[in-house]
């Protein structure tokens, strides 16, 4: 690869990529539907992940049947997800390190989530790597969730960079989708309780069964534009 064509920046999704929190948000939704006299089942989960929180919460008003407003509705998730938080935080095994080893190399680092700011910022800080990430990037700061390309568009605009120059972590049929339309360099580490489609899997240019396989010399090989 030649220098002018070499990665800058990796893009990490969070759920999922650095905590395994899919299932969490899953249930805390499902319960507030319960408790809430909402209607839940499968196709909600699956309708939801990668949505912004003014999609989920919307979704969750209209299509699930709870009467609150979608910010009453977003609020007490979100109550809900820091409870959860506190009690354990899922870090997925090798995350911090792949953090760190890749900061450790010069990339450039930024975040972009579905998750609201408030929680991207609370896991950064308690896993001690909020200065690890020059751009943190929530898809509630966009105009639409994944797997719109705006969150990973925004990040690498904030970053300075050409998307081409830029490699996402993704791990949801959504989110891969995402980074693929924004013309990131895709590398999957698909969800084991969530599997990504197959169409999805295909747009990545690497699949890694470990996070262990997120290092300088394995993203170096990789495809960017020219």
């Amino acid at each position: 690869m030649t220098a002018d064509a070499a990665i800058r920046a990796v893009v990490f999704d969070m759920d999922g990529v650095i905590i395994d929190s899919e299932h969490i948000w899953d249930e805390v939704r499902e319960q507030l539907a319960r408790d809430w006299d909402g209607a839940y089942g499968p196709e909600a989960q699956r309708a939801m992940m990668g949505m912004s929180a003014p999609e989920w919460s919307a979704y969750m008003h209209d299509a699930l049947g709870i009467e609150a407003a979608p910010e009453e509705i977003n609020a007490e998730v979100v109550r809900r997800m820091r409870d959860r938080y506190r009690e354990e935080l899922p870090v997925l095994p090798g995350a911090v390190d792949a953090v760190r080893r890749l900061r450790e190399a010069e990339l450039r680092l930024a975040v972009a989530s579905s998750s609201n700011r408030e929680l991207i910022e609370a896991v950064l800080e308690t896993l001690d790597l909020t200065d690890s990430f020059e751009q943190v990037v929530s898809s509630e700061e966009v105009p639409r969730g994944k797997p719109a390309p705006d969150v990973y568009l925004e990040a690498t605009l904030r970053l300075g960079l050409d998307p081409g120059r830029c490699v996402a972590v993704e791990d949801s049929t959504n989110g891969l989708h995402a980074a693929a339309a924004a013309g990131l360099a895709v590398v999957a580490y698909p969800n084991r309780r969530f599997p990504p489609a197959a169409d999805a899997l295909e747009r990545a240019v690497l699949v890694v069964d470990s996070l262990d396989e997120l290092t300088p010399e394995t993203l170096a090989t990789l495809r960017v534009a020219a």
